[in-house]
């Protein structure tokens, strides 16, 4: 038997033309933003897949939740397979209204097999300062399911205790926030940027005409509404958000060691160095002998196991050498002529950043 190590790898490289994007996509209005919400449901109608006896709070809600409707039981007489807790979790979006419908996310507290087929119950949905802000129910999807036999055996797709319910949850309560009759806001950005906030700051103050824009740090910058859209924030917010602004970004190499990924932005540069790599194989052969024994000798016949061991480097690639100010196309075009992969290439940009030949940040993830 002959075994050869080998490994699949993939290299994603950035474009090498950055486009401008709006600023609706790299900023926010401080204050606009989304907020979670949690809760603790119990989900019925379970095929015998629910909780055993041995979670006891799923039981205590069921008790609880009948002697609300009217229904006096002992929990010591309650043994019930179809029924299981679960934590609810849904995102309400920035100026979300009463009756806005919200998706929810259903996933099992105790030792449940699967919640398919499941109906969450009425559940209130809370936010960090433990006021209800909406309410969940529905029938749960999974997408999956779960089976399984006395003998151990089972059969599973997907993953069976967490399900979503489809605009399950309504908004019961608004978020204090408001636009109008405000003289000034401010604009977040989502990756704090000197470079960036300069750019954002001068599109805007070129549309409107006037310093209306002013950067008091990278992560934000501050406006003044002018006078013509005083009283009519939204408007303003609706212009703004559609200018072209095009961000700036670090240079940075991002390595995956995990699935051997690559990510190279197009502002890395290389100074002068020399790279060397060897390609090591290493094959293992097995090739077992029958060792019979001479006549009358009362010996039995027995299997010899054989090993033989190949290690072989290669010694094609040799040594290159990169140019400074090399761009990503050079690099990776001359560590494409030594002949490396994408996993070849983790190790090569350690060695280069430890040279200090790597302009640019390492990430390892």
């Amino acid at each position: 038997m002959k075994r050869i190590f080998s490994i699949a790898v993939f290299l994603v490289l950035l474009p090498h033309i950055v486009h401008a994007t709006r600023i609706k996509d790299i900023a926010s209005f401080d204050g606009v933003r989304d907020n979670q919400l949690l809760g603790y449901g119990l989900v019925v109608g379970l095929n015998g897949s629910g909780d055993s006896d041995q979670t006891k709070f799923p039981v205590q809600t069921l008790t609880n939740l009948l002697e609300r409707s009217g229904v006096s039981i002992r929990r010591a007489d309650i043994t019930v397979k179809n029924i299981a807790a679960v934590m609810v979790t849904a995102t309400l979006p920035p100026m979300a209204k009463q009756g806005t419908r919200l998706d929810v996310l259903v996933s099992s507290l105790g030792d449940a097999k699967s919640l398919a087929g499941g109906t969450l119950l009425m559940t209130p949905l809370k936010g960090g300062d433990g006021l209800v802000y909406a309410v969940g129910q529905g029938a749960v999807s999974t997408s999956s399911f779960s089976y399984g036999g006395q003998s151990g055996g089972s059969a599973q797709k997907n993953h069976p205790t967490a399900g979503r319910v489809p605009e399950g949850a309504l908004v019961e309560r608004e978020l204090p926030y408001a636009l109008t009759n405000r003289s000034q806001l401010r604009l977040n950005l989502h990756r704090p940027d000197f470079t960036t906030a300069s750019r954002v700051a001068s599109v805007i103050n070129k549309k409107f005409q006037g310093v209306i824009a002013v950067c008091n740090d990278p992560g934000s910058v501050t406006l003044t509404l002018p006078e013509k859209y005083q009283g009519n924030t939204v408007e303003f917010a609706a212009a703004l958000e559609s200018l072209q602004v095009q961000p700036d970004m670090p240079a940075k190499v991002v390595l995956n060691e995990r699935t051997g990924t690559i990510v190279i932005g197009n502002d890395v540069r290389i100074s002068t160095v020399a790279v060397a790599h060897g390609n090591l194989t290493l094959s293992i052969k097995e090739t077992p002998q029958v060792s019979q024994p001479q006549p009358f000798s009362g010996g039995e016949t027995a299997v010899v196991p054989r090993t033989s061991i190949n290690v072989k480097e290669d010694k094609g690639g040799g040594m290159f050498v990169v140019k400074e100010g090399a761009n990503i196309g050079d690099v990776v075009k001359a560590l494409n002529a030594i002949g490396v992969t994408p996993r070849d290439l983790i190790g090569i940009m350690q060695a280069i950043k430890a040279a200090g030949a790597l302009q640019g940040e390492l990430e390892i993830i």
